[in-house]
């Protein structure tokens, strides 16, 4: 869960609210209903939202949404698997009070293992998972970067640590102004990667 979960906190603190929730859908989606995990990563994925709805000035979807997060959060420990909790459900509190402080103030800055934690921060996995998420949210093709990810673990599996594949993996999810350049890039190296794949299978 530590990759998901750093990497959705790496895409919220890059302002990106609406698309955070997508790093720890998957894992929510698949934990039996109650348990603390579950309640944790869908009390998150509602303080996102939460977030985003304010940033949106859709008040009323911002108040309910910071109330029920609330409610998933509320049994936690303040401290859960490196996430400031008390911090999250004070902001969320404050929000429920006053969706339209978002307008004087930044939102929350999540923290794990009491640091912030941003897109530059992330390792190999968690930016392949935030390099999912982006390209399922914005105008990339989904396949050419799930190709280039699975190009890049195959190079570091053979020891190739200096593989294009992962610089453009991490580049493309953590780079927001050059994004669209890096998918550029990305996409005609497996287009390369492709063609070269075919021609030594075509040999047999």
């Amino acid at each position: 869960m530590e990759t998901a979960l750093r990497a959705g906190i790496a895409i919220y603190n890059a302002g990106d609210y609406h698309e955070a929730h997508d790093a720890w859908e998957d894992h929510w989606l698949a934990l039996p209903e109650g348990t603390d995990d579950e309640r944790f990563l869908h009390g998150l994925i509602q303080f996102t939202a939460a977030v985003h709805h304010a940033t949106a000035r859709n008040w009323a979807g911002a108040t309910g949404l910071a109330d029920s997060a609330s409610d998933y959060l509320d049994d936690l420990p303040s401290e859960y698997r490196g996430v400031d909790v008390a911090a999250v459900r004070e902001s969320l509190a404050a929000l429920a009070a006053d969706p339209e402080r978002i307008e004087r103030a930044p939102p929350l800055e999540l923290t794990h293992e009491g640091e912030p934690v941003t897109p530059d921060d992330l390792d190999f996995e968690a930016c392949a998972t935030a390099a999912a998420v982006y390209a399922d949210d914005g105008p990339f093709d989904e396949a050419v970067v799930e190709r280039g990810i699975e190009y890049a673990r195959d190079d570091l599996a053979d020891g190739e640590a200096t593989s294009p594949f992962v610089t453009f993996v991490m580049d493309f999810a953590r780079d927001g102004a050059t994004r669209g350049i890096v998918y550029q890039r990305l996409s005609e190296r497996v287009d390369r990667r492709q063609r070269r794949e075919s021609d030594v299978d075509g040999l047999f």
